[in-house]
């Protein structure tokens, strides 16, 4: 009989108004990975765990490629999108068996805007949109997208969108608030990592990350804040909490009349990474200024553990990291290790993937690449990543 394969989850949700492009992105994102360039290159493949939709998801892809047509608005859709990231597994059995994980899982919960915007039409809506919200309770990291059109619409009075945005946003989480706490509870569950991200990018040639970063402060700094007090107001240890601090660009393609060039994407490279390794990062940021509850470890940084060990390959590490108490703050002892996971240097990076390739350890392999993609991220300017 086959082994299963033991898969790691990894819960991203976004959040966009009606026409933010949230449905182009994750189709671009999922259609770009069965083209045969990527299949041929990459070390693992994105597989849908829906054969159904992940054909509705290429069909819009290969729409946008082939004929110029993007989707029309997925009102009040509110379906989650699951892709199993599947090494090409060369490993013999024994490497296989000693490896942490197979397989990483990819959930996208796309959150209607609408539901932010207007009232339910009926009490199922209703039902259905506390459900909905409450299954992004498991995300890892939440993305507000701000709409590069509509940006431009407000050129010069880019504030009045922006207060909109994050306005909607705060005001639809306050009036969900007790349908969402645990018997008035505080959450512990919550995305603790919230990155603001330009979508439709290919608008705007001219703005890098930093650029983008620099305008929302200046144009939206209070309906941030606002943003990040109501969302504060939710969660348990508020302190293990970044928003407004991490900031992306991101662009399905490049759109121009009457053609649509898919393979000029920006950002949608660094989705997979921001899943899975920016959570292990901003969790050691956090843990070297304060004491981590051992108890809330998983809630802030899903496959925090997992992913260090992969990264590391320290058996001393499973064994340090089993030893630690459910409760208490984070051992000293485990710290280091999972810093020597996150902040490895560049060239330290570089060495465990170069090692990983020529041993055809893919999952270090891909986990190591990762890392680097978000520090060509950084460095090309598509990427804003807290220093806190």
């Amino acid at each position: 009989m086959a082994a299963s394969l033991r898969v790691r989850d990894q819960h991203i949700a976004v959040f966009g108004g009606s026409g933010s492009g949230k449905t182009v992105l994750v189709s671009s994102f999922y259609g770009a990975t069965q083209e045969p360039s990527f299949a041929k290159e990459s070390l693992f493949h994105v597989i849908a765990d829906d054969t159904g939709q992940g054909h509705r998801l290429r069909q819009i892809y290969l729409g946008m490629k082939n004929d110029a047509k993007t989707p029309p608005t997925n009102r009040f859709a509110a379906e989650p999108y699951k892709f199993t990231v599947k090494l090409k597994d060369s490993a013999d059995a024994k490497t296989a068996k000693a490896r942490a994980f197979d397989a990483l899982r990819l959930v996208w919960h796309d959150y209607p805007g609408e539901w932010f915007e207007q009232e339910p039409s009926s009490e199922t809506e209703a039902t259905r949109r506390v459900d909905t919200f409450r299954s992004l309770l498991r995300s890892d990291v939440a993305m507000v997208l701000v709409d590069g059109q509509k940006l431009l619409d407000y050129a010069g009075d880019e504030g009045k969108y922006l207060k909109s945005l994050f306005g909607d946003l705060r005001d639809g989480l306050l009036r969900l608030k007790d349908e969402l706490l645990d018997d008035g509870e505080r959450l512990k569950e919550f995305p603790r990592v919230w990155i603001i991200a330009l979508s439709k990018a290919d608008l705007h040639p001219e703005l890098h990350a930093h650029g983008f970063q620099d305008l929302l402060i200046q144009k939206a700094a209070g309906d941030v804040a606002a943003l990040r007090d109501v969302v504060t107001d939710l969660v348990q240890f508020p302190e293990a909490l970044s928003l407004g601090e991490d900031f992306l660009l991101l662009s399905s393609a490049k759109f121009e009349p009457e053609r649509i060039e898919v393979t000029k994407r920006v950002g949608l490279d660094l989705i997979l990474p921001v899943a899975s390794i920016l959570p292990l990062q901003r969790l050691v940021q956090w843990s070297q200024h304060f004491e981590v509850p051992r108890r809330l470890l998983d809630h802030f940084a899903d496959n925090a553990e997992a992913i260090a060990l992969v990264l590391v390959s320290a058996k001393s590490f499973r064994d340090v990291i089993g030893k630690i108490p459910k409760v208490g703050p984070l051992l000293a002892s485990a710290l280091p290790m999972l810093a020597q996971a996150a902040q490895l240097s560049r060239s330290k990076i570089e060495a465990v993937n170069a090692t990983a390739r020529a041993k055809h350890d893919n999952l270090a392999a891909v986990l190591s690449q990762f890392q680097l993609d978000l520090e060509r991220g950084e460095e090309d300017g598509t990427f804003v990543k807290s220093n806190k």
